[in-house]
C-alpha cells in the first residue's frame, strides 16, 4: 500500500511541476517579447514551425 501511495504522490508531484515549468515559460515569453516569436502552445507536429526548426512535411505551415 506505501509503494501505491508513494507512486500517486509522485506522480502528482511530476504533473504539477509540469505546470509551473509551463506557467513560468508563458510569464518569461509575455515579459520578453523582444526575443521573437515563441512556440505556440497549440501547434501539434513537430512543434512550431515559426522558428524554422527544420520541420518538413504537411503539418507545419507558415503564417
Amino acid at each position: 500500500m506505501m509503494t501505491y501511495l508513494v507512486t500517486a504522490g509522485l506522480i502528482l508531484i511530476l504533473l504539477l511541476a509540469g505546470l509551473a515549468v509551463n506557467r513560468m515559460y508563458q510569464d518569461f515569453a509575455r515579459r520578453n517579447p523582444q526575443l521573437g516569436p515563441f512556440r505556440n502552445p497549440d501547434a501539434r507536429g513537430c512543434g512550431s514551425c515559426s522558428g524554422g526548426s527544420g520541420c518538413s512535411g504537411d503539418h507545419c505551415e507558415k503564417s
